[in-house]
C-alpha cells in the first residue's frame, strides 16, 4: 500500500528524524518515519535487559541553545535529573580526574611529568605563532593545542583506540569541532581559576532522564503517533528518482517489501547508504567517492553485577592499549532507576570496524575478556557477575579521516539536484554532532520542508525557533 502524497518521509528514527517528523506533525502535517532497526533513537537509545536499562555509551544531554532545552523539558518534564558530572582517565596505571584539576594531575601524573606537558605546550604555542603551518591531521591540531607531551601521553593512544587509524590520518577538522576551543592553556585556567567561557567538553553537570537517554526519542515517537505513522525494521533499499525529485522510497520489512511515496523526503541514514540506495543509480564518480567514506562501528559490553555500586564516576576513559574498552560509564551513577535495589551495571565501549576480530568474537569471548578487565581494574570480582548483554552498533560514527571535508562536499553538491530531498543528523550529513545539534538539525530541516508548502504560516513556532 502505497502513502499519500501530501506526506512526508522521514528515512530513519535518530533523534534528528524524529525531531524533525514531530515539528511536521505539529505544523499539521501528515509523516511517515521509516527505520530500520526494531527501536527508535538510534544511537540515543536505551536498552532494556530484563530489570536493568542502559545506554549504547555514556549520553548526556547538554546544549546552549534554549529551543532544543525547552523541547526535551517539554517532552520530559519531571522525568529530568540533574546529575553532576565526575569523570576520569587513566593513564600509566594512575587516575587523573577530567575535567582537569590541578592536584589530581600532580599527583596522577607526578611534577616532572606535568611540568614536561606545561613545557612541551608553550614550546608548541611559542612555535605556532612563529611559524604558523596549517593543521590538516589530529595530531598537527593536537600537538598545536596541548603539545607533543601530552599528545603523546594521552590524544595519540586514545585517538587511534576510538577510530581504528593513525593520527596523522585523521582530520584535524574533527578535532577543532569536537573540544569546540577547548586548549591546554584553557584547561588550566578553569582548573585553577575557573576563568573563560564555559565549554562544553568542560561542563560540570548536565540532564539526564530518569529511565535512559532513550526516552526523548520514545517521547517523540509517542507524540509523533497521536497523528502520524513510525514504522520500525524497516530497512529503506530504493530511493526512486527522476533526476530532479525524490518519488519514493522502497523498504523491507519482515512481512515483505513495501513501497511509499510522498512529496518531501528527509535523509538521516548514513549519506554513503543514501547515495548507495539512489535508483536509477547516482555518477560512477559519485559512487566512488561514496565507497570511499568510512563508518566507525560499536560493540557495546555491559555487566549486570550483584553488589550496589562499583565506581562513583559518570565516565572513564581508557586510552591505554591493555584495556579493550575505551570508555566505561555506570549507568546507576546517573540515575538510580537504571537497576533494581542493590545491583549494579557497568557499560563498555569497544570502538571497531565490522567483520574485524572484536566485532565477529563471541558474545561469551567478549564477556569474559571484559570481566577480566573489570578485575583486574579492581571494578568487579567474577563471582558478582550477574547476567550481561552485548550490542552491537553498525556504522556508529561517521570516521573522519583526511579528506572528508571534499568527499562529503561531492556528495552533498550531487544530493542538492533534488528538490524535495533534505539531509539531517550526524550520519545523514556526515558531520560531528552532539545530540543537541543533532536535533537542531532536525528543527532546520523541517523548518526547510515547511517553507517550501503553500502556506508559511502554518510553520510551528517550535520549528521556527529550534533551527540553528
Amino acid at each position: 500500500m502505497t502513502s499519500d502524497r501530501n506526506e512526508t518521509i522521514v528515512l530513519g528514527a535518530g533523534l534528528a528524524g524524529l525531531t524533525a517528523a514531530y515539528a511536521l506533525t505539529r505544523a499539521g502535517r501528515g509523516v511517515q518515519v521509516l527505520e530500520g532497526a526494531r527501536q527508535v533513537g538510534g544511537l540515543a537509545r536505551t536498552v532494556t535487559h530484563a530489570d536493568f536499562r542502559f545506554d549504547l555509551g555514556g549520553h548526556r544531554f547538554f546544549t546552549h541553545d534554549a529551543a532544543i532545552e525547552a523541547l526535551v523539558r517539554e517532552l520530559l518534564g519531571p522525568e529530568l535529573l540533574t546529575v553532576p558530572r565526575s569523570s576520569r582517565i587513566r593513564l600509566r596505571g594512575r587516575w587523573i580526574e577530567y575535567p582537569l584539576k590541578a592536584r589530581s594531575a600532580l599527583a596522577g601524573l607526578g611534577l616532572g611529568t606535568s611540568a614536561g606537558i606545561l613545557a612541551g605546550y608553550a614550546r608548541a604555542r611559542f612555535a605556532q605563532r612563529l611559524r604558523p603551518k596549517p593543521l590538516v591531521s589530529l595530531q598537527d591540531w593536537a600537538v598545536a593545542h596541548f603539545g607533543r607531551p601530552l599528545f603523546e601521553l594521552y590524544f595519540r593512544d586514545y585517538s587511534e583506540k576510538v577510530w581504528g587509524i593513525g593520527c596523522n590520518e585523521i582530520s584535524a577538522q574533527w578535532m577543532a569541532e569536537r573540544v569546540q576551543g577547548l586548549s591546554l592553556g584553557a584547561a588550566v585556567r578553569r582548573a585553577l581559576w575557573k576563568q573563560g567561557r564555559e565549554l562544553p567538553t568542560l561542563i560540570d553537570r548536565f540532564l539526564y532522564p530518569r529511565l535512559g537517554i532513550g526516552r526523548i526519542a520514545e517521547r517523540l515517537r509517542e507524540e509523533i503517533e497521536r497523528t502520524s505513522t513510525v514504522l520500525t525494521d524497516t530497512r529503506i533499499e530504493r530511493v526512486h528518482h527522476d533526476g530532479r525529485r525524490i518519488l519514493g522510497v522502497g523498504a523491507r520489512r519482515t512481512a515483505g517489501e513495501i513501497e511509499r511515496t510522498g512529496l518531501e523526503f528527509l535523509s538521516t541514514i548514513p549519506l554513503t547508504r543514501l547515495v548507495q540506495a539512489l535508483h536509477p543509480h547516482a555518477p560512477a564518480e559519485v559512487r566512488a567517492v561514496a565507497a570511499q567514506m568510512r563508518f566507525r562501528d560499536l560493540l557495546i559490553v555491559t555487566v549486570m553485577l550483584n553488589r550496589a555500586r562499583a565506581t562513583e564516576q559518570t565516565w572513564i576513559y581508557f586510552p591505554e592499549k591493555d584495556v579493550p574498552f575505551g570508555r566505561l560509564h555506570e549507568p546507576t551513577n546517573w540515575s538510580t532507576a537504571m537497576a533494581p535495589p542493590g545491583y549494579t551495571l557497568l557499560v563498555t565501549e569497544r570502538f571497531c570496524f565490522r567483520g574485524d576480530t572484536t566485532w565477529n568474537a563471541s558474545d561469551a569471548e567478549l564477556i569474559d575478556a571484559t570481566m577480566a578487565s573489570l578485575a583486574r581494574l579492581g571494578f568487579a570480582r567474577r563471582a558478582e557477575l550477574h547476567d550481561a548483554r552485548v550490542v552491537r552498533v553498525p556504522a556508529a560514527y561517521p570516521l573522519f579521516d583526511v579528506g572528508f571535508e571534499q568527499r562529503s562536499r561531492v556528495l552533498h553538491e550531487y544530493l542538492a539536484r533534488f528538490q524535495n530531498l533534505q539531509l539531517a543528523g550526524r550520519g545523514g550529513l556526515f558531520r560531528y554532532y552532539n545530540m543537541d545539534h543533532v536535533m537542531a538539525s532536525g528543527l532546520e530541516a523541517a523548518q526547510s520542508i515547511l517553507r517550501r508548502g503553500a502556506d508559511i504560516d502554518t510553520v510551528a513556532p517550535l520549528a521556527m525557533e529550534g533551527a540553528s
